[in-house]
């Protein structure tokens, strides 16, 4: 028996405000509320909230919480000091993605945020992985987590707190802080490619914060934003998304994710795997950008010299470019040979061309 989605702490304003609000991971969370492009520009050109409290929160605590982390994750989390979180990545022993997560390390414990889709059973992996030196503690339910993403977001985040987070570096939080009244803990991580921040607050807290800052930036163009322009701007920066760009079938190494694998630091789970895995990959993950007009679709063929080779993970047109975008897999052995793709769609073989990663380069992430 299908399980019925849950609501987001802002689930009202989502019905009020959106004819467009859909079953995500299990949540209810909406497209978008006035349009993607709309959405997409605001977040480009000013600021928007996204709600992502779908995503799970899972703390670690005890005597040996580093030590368990670091067999647990693929990035080395021994480089992080209290207040600086890491991009990381948890795998089975065959060196399999369980999910792709972030790692905060607080003052007393570790907090690691993986994405929506069975939140539970990653916890009851942690916990089967576990020594009794160890706690881990399941607060999805107890959190709400709210995103504000563009250039204007460091000023309406300032208008909110009174300590200066001009110095916040990317990839750093404050663990605690009041904002408009309420205790939250500030993160300066996002998923667009602009400068933002995410919100760690309680569900009590998050529909006050959510609506008194559309209501005081309002008139500089702050909007809400929902799941389709999150997509088109994550994809405009060749951000992976579990269950489209990767899964438990594949390896960081296939995916391009070994910038956050550290294979010298020791022991952690899925090493083996993976150091064989890296000398022997059968697909890797490749961004292209078309050259002839099409909109790439998920499962859409990739074509090299007339032959099919791959396939598109993610694609999209993207509104900053006007042109269409992806992410995909083709065969290694074809990596280098030629970058002149074509793209099977509606039964038309697309001219296409691979690129590096980021397709938009002018973003304020690093303001």
């Amino acid at each position: 028996m299908a399980h019925k989605p849950k609501k987001t702490a802002l689930y009202d304003f989502h019905i009020a405000n959106s004819n467009n609000v859909v079953d995500f991971s299990g949540f209810y969370l909406p497209v978008f509320y006035s349009s993607i492009m709309d959405e997409h520009r605001a977040v480009r050109n000013k600021a928007a909230l996204f709600d992502v409290c779908h995503m799970g929160q899972l703390i670690i605590s005890g005597i040996e919480s580093e030590k368990f982390v670091q067999t647990v994750t693929t990035n080395d989390v021994s480089k992080l000091s209290s207040g600086q979180a890491q991009y990381s990545a948890i795998c089975n022993e065959s060196g399999g993605l369980i999910d792709d997560i972030i790692v905060y390390k607080r003052k007393t414990d570790y907090m690691i945020v993986v994405n929506a889709s069975g939140i539970e059973k990653k916890y009851k992996w942690l916990k089967s992985v576990s020594t009794k030196s160890v706690q881990i503690e399941n607060i999805s339910n107890e959190l709400s987590m709210i995103a504000i993403q563009g250039p204007l977001s460091r000023e309406i985040i300032q208008a909110g707190c009174g300590f200066n987070i001009s110095k916040l570096k990317f990839y750093n939080f404050i663990e605690s802080i009041d904002f408009l009244g309420f205790n939250i803990l500030l993160s300066r991580t996002g998923y667009t490619g602009e400068l933002g921040f995410e919100i760690y607050c309680s569900n009590e807290a998050v529909s006050h914060i959510w609506n008194s800052i559309l209501e005081d930036f309002k008139s500089a163009g702050v909007k809400p934003a929902g799941l389709g322009s999150r997509d088109t701007l994550r994809l405009e920066m060749g951000y992976l998304l579990y269950g489209s760009d990767m899964n438990i079938k594949t390896t960081p190494f296939n995916a391009g994710l070994g910038w956050i694998t550290n294979l010298k630091k020791g022991d952690f789970i899925g090493r083996d795997a993976m150091i064989s895995n890296k000398k022997s990959l059968d697909t890797v993950l490749i961004y292209f950008i078309m050259t002839e007009k099409g909109i790439p679709r998920p499962g859409c063929d990739i074509i090299m010299r007339n032959e099919v080779v791959g396939y598109v993970s993610s694609g999209t047109i993207s509104p900053s470019l006007n042109k269409g975008i992806g992410i995909g897999y083709i065969k290694a052995e074809y990596l280098g040979t030629d970058k002149l793709i074509s793209i099977g769609i509606r039964g038309r073989n697309k001219k296409g061309e691979l690129v590096n990663a980021p397709f938009y380069k002018k973003g304020s992430l690093n303001s």
